[in-house]
């Protein structure tokens, strides 16, 4: 099996990697971060490939690094249930994840401090030369550098992100500061609540120490708020006056902008979801982009996960979606004992049609909800799933 370098240590670099390592390739992660990854706040939908991994491999229950809620609920501004329907979710937390992979990964397989800054490709392998000067040599490339990826900028340079329009406001608050009021309506559920042009979810979340019993777990949020593109640049400067191009993250928002937003959220949220958004200690912004590429596959290199296909949140499938990239490399490489090319060749095809759908997917649920205003409770499009709604 080949030698495989991994450029980016994040949870879609790091399922690959362990899939790959565990096929009997040779693999290395490279993380340009000099210290191992954090996202204080980030709680995700984890679906079915985002766990597969830890389940299948590591033996480890569902149960153990996921909270779970039995219902989908809808509440009106003054806090009555408008629309309920049972569905089951999971729910955890990046670092919750992150952890768990990272964990099962030899400590000298993931390297830190390794930008990578040029590579080039040849008919016997892929060169990857290093910001620090270094030079390494591998089979295959797999390039999980996330939205902002420099490999995807050297493949395609005509490929930038596009705004879609607005942004997700994200935070956390202990399940145990919640009245008991507010953590009645909200502790089993994914709950939403719709607004102009706008929409926002609760679910609960592993805490911090990764507890998922309830009173210990985190009450997350994501709330979608439309601002115009030349309003964009002011909201993502932080504290300090530096802009910022894709996020702010906790703790880097001005002031004076949490507190419109807190404002705005009392005024017009129902209120056990306005009391977990004002609660927030540390609000969070994050700008929504779409970016789809014509290929995936460059000589010896891919890219998998957001390096290729950033979909905006809806679908809960981001993750997911860099999980499965991850798989289907491995399965390819195994069916071709190992050749890269041909294996290459057959991810491509599979991890285009599923990239380009799945975006299609959440551009749709997206505008329906902040654009048109036909985003609404009971519509089977919302329900989450990667490859479709619920699978």
């Amino acid at each position: 099996m080949p030698t495989v370098a991994v450029v980016g240590g994040s949870l879609g670099g790091l399922t690959a990697a362990l899939v790959l390592r565990d096929l009997g390739c040779d693999v290395t992660v490279y993380e340009r971060s000099s210290a191992t990854l954090q996202a204080r706040g980030a709680g995700i939908a984890v679906l079915d490939e985002t766990l597969r991994y830890p389940v299948e491999r590591l033996g480890i229950p569902a149960g153990q690094i996921s909270s779970s809620t039995e219902w989908i609920r809808f509440l009106e501004r003054d806090g009555t249930i408008g629309h309920e329907q049972r569905h089951h979710y999971r729910f955890s937390s990046w670092n919750t994840i992150y952890r768990t992979l990272l964990d099962a990964l030899d400590p000298e397989r993931y390297v830190l401090g390794r930008e990578m800054s040029t590579f080039a490709s040849d008919v016997d392998g892929v060169s990857v030369r290093f910001a620090d000067g270094d030079e390494i040599r591998a089979d295959l490339l797999v390039c999980a550098d996330g939205i902002n990826s420099v490999s995807r900028q050297a493949m395609l340079p005509q490929v930038a992100p596009r705004y879609a329009g607005y942004v997700a406001w994200r935070g956390v608050l202990a399940e145990a500061d919640l009245s008991a009021a507010s953590f009645q309506a909200l502790h089993d559920a994914l709950t939403y609540q719709l607004l102009p042009d706008s929409h926002i979810l609760v679910y609960p979340i592993p805490g911090l120490d990764g507890a998922v019993d309830e009173g210990r777990r985190l009450m997350n949020i994501v709330w979608y708020r439309n601002v115009p593109e030349d309003e964009l640049p002011a909201l993502l400067t932080d504290r300090t006056g530096r802009p910022r191009t894709v996020s702010l993250p906790p703790g880097a928002a001005r002031d004076e902008v949490i507190a419109e937003m807190r404002d705005f959220a009392a005024e017009h949220l129902a209120p056990p979801i306005a009391e977990v958004v004002t609660g927030i200690p540390e609000p969070f912004v994050q700008a929504v982009f779409d970016i789809d590429v014509p290929r995936m596959v460059s000589g010896r290199a891919c890219l998998l996960g957001d390096a290729a296909f950033a979909v905006r949140p809806h679908a809960a499938a981001g993750t997911a979606k860099a999980a499965e990239d991850g798989w289907v490399l491995a399965r390819e490489l195994q069916r071709t004992g190992g050749d890269v090319p041909a294996a290459l060749a057959a991810w491509e095809v599979r991890q285009l049609a599923l990239g380009s759908g799945l975006l299609a997917r959440t551009r749709e649920i997206g505008d329906s909800s902040q654009f048109t205003g036909e985003f609404h409770p009971g519509d089977q499009r919302l329900i989450f799933g990667l490859h479709g709604p619920g699978r």
